[in-house]
């Protein structure tokens, strides 16, 4: 008897008016008085396109798209803006002195330096100097960035409503300082769907990291929440399988597995028709695709391919899996094969204590890394339509938590830091915004501060989106990325 059949035979008296009373007569009789329009969820922009947009080709979009992908490198603890990208002089002076109450105007204070009596000033620890044609001024603290200043747009002005870390990362990655949100990549991948049949849209790596206090992550940072769940980013692991179950029980060919998730489908298929629920397409969706990687993934993650010059430029560090290098690499190659977001979190970054000896290791630990990601993607072609972000949750103070004037920590500083932009239809060689001369505030917010919500609306933009517009019905409420609040495009940084 077949797996069809036997499902069929369930199907008995009280199990047929158990359905209709209670989920088919009902359901049709409700929705006789809803309107259909308003219960559905709203599509996916890379559904039903028409001719010529099959599967893993981009449809239409609301703008024209600049960038067809994204790799994010979340530095995750808030790297210190005083001492990577926002060179301020005027703390040569400044260095030692006490902050003014007026320039920090009744800010929250986290609880580690509220009860502080005093609080010093303390300049970047390491000199900073002009690079590239720009003549973009980066700190020491990052040479293999000296190399891309003219690739990059440094955002110096980025402020947020966060002060402390699970909420701030959590509002960076889905608009939302509470849990329960989709995530960047998740949204990405609902208003584009997937250039690649073999990968899924969005794809998450996380670095080693050896930082005693890094910051937890935790898998909703990458999660799909009510967008439907094949739209979550796949972790793929630095040790053991990439994926875990990727591969078959020992012994098991592939015209069996092919056999059975044929059969699972059917079934499927039979429950979808029974209950209505969209999930269950998903359920099929997932089968699929986790058969074609098991493919797709080896060969992805097997880099031998790769030419010399191409360890040259990413470092010893690229042949060590799970370092930020090798990440970066497996995240180009990631692309070269349609996967639409690639997220790297990179953790460690959170130094109240220590700063100018711990900063540097973790800067190490990235800087190659990063900076060969653009050198790489510029010199196949690729950096034009792929919009790379670097940055972390919040900023630093610029006065010092506890320690002396050679080994001290930095606070959380939400009202202003720095990120950067590269490819993608960013201008290169430029950077946007201003902070105060104790780089504490920013220089007319209104007008040239960017929050959270405007950075994520700007990278929607150059994806061909309207942030606006890419929304999706859940509990009787249009949820979008940017929340309801009004966020703008930051134009001034577009090429």
């Amino acid at each position: 008897m077949n797996h069809l059949l036997e499902a069929a035979l369930q199907v008995n008296r009280r199990h047929f008016l158990s359905r209709t009373t209670a989920t088919g007569i009902g359901a049709i009789a409700l929705s006789s008085l809803l309107d259909p329009a308003s219960v559905a969820a709203a599509p996916s922009l890379a559904v039903d396109n028409g001719p010529g947009y099959g599967p893993g080709n981009i449809g239409p979009t609301h703008l024209p798209a600049k960038a067809k992908r994204v790799i994010y490198l979340c530095q995750s603890g808030a790297p210190s803006q005083i001492d990577t990208f926002d060179y301020k002089p005027t703390l040569e002076k400044l260095d030692g002195q006490n902050l003014p109450d007026s320039v920090r105007d009744g800010q929250r204070l986290t609880g580690m330096t509220a009860r502080q009596n005093s609080f010093p000033v303390a300049k970047s620890f390491v000199p900073f100097k002009q690079h590239g044609e720009s003549g973009q001024w980066i700190s020491d603290l990052l040479p293999y960035h000296h190399g891309i200043a003219d690739d990059i747009c440094i955002v110096r002005s980025m402020y947020t409503e966060a002060i402390n870390h699970d909420p701030a990362i959590t509002f960076f990655q889905t608009g939302h300082q509470q849990p329960g949100r989709p995530s960047l990549g998740a949204w990405v991948g609902y208003g584009l769907g997937s250039e690649s049949a073999n990968l899924p849209a969005y794809c998450v790596l996380l670095d080693k990291n050896s930082d005693p206090q890094a910051q937890p992550l935790y898998s909703r940072l990458w999660g799909s929440a009510f967008l439907p769940s094949n739209h979550q980013g796949v972790k793929l692991r630095s040790s053991g399988d990439p994926v875990l179950y990727l591969n078959d029980p020992t012994g098991a060919g592939k015209s069996d597995r092919r056999e059975l998730l044929d059969g699972i489908a059917e079934l499927n298929a039979l429950r979808r028709a029974d209950v209505g629920d969209p999930e269950i397409d998903t359920r099929i969706a997932a089968y699929e695709m986790a058969f074609r990687m098991q493919t797709s993934v080896p060969d992805l993650t097997d880099v031998a391919d790769e030419p010399k010059r191409t360890f040259d430029l990413y470092g010893p560090d690229a042949n060590v899996p799970g370092t930020h290098a090798a990440n970066c690499l497996l995240a180009r190659r990631l692309a070269e094969r349609g996967v639409r977001f690639v997220q790297i979190y990179h953790r460690g970054w959170d130094h109240h204590g220590g700063l100018p000896q711990r900063h540097p290791k973790i800067a190490a630990e990235v800087d190659r890394g990063s900076a060969a990601l653009i050198t790489d993607l510029k010199e196949r072609g690729m950096l034009d339509d792929t919009l790379v972000v670097w940055g972390g949750e919040f900023g630093r103070t610029v006065y010092r938590q506890g320690g002396n004037a050679t080994s001290y920590g930095r606070d959380h500083h939400p009202r202003c830091f720095s990120i950067w932009m590269a490819g993608g239809g960013v201008k290169g060689g430029t950077s946007y915004g201003e902070t105060d001369d104790w780089c504490y505030n920013l220089v007319d917010r209104d007008t040239n501060g960017v929050h959270v919500h405007d950075l994520n609306a700007t990278i929607l933009h150059l994806l061909g989106l309207d942030h606006r517009r890419l929304t999706y019905k859940f509990q009787g409420l249009d949820h979008r990325l940017t929340g309801v609040e009004e966020a703008r495009v930051v134009k001034d940084v577009l090429a």
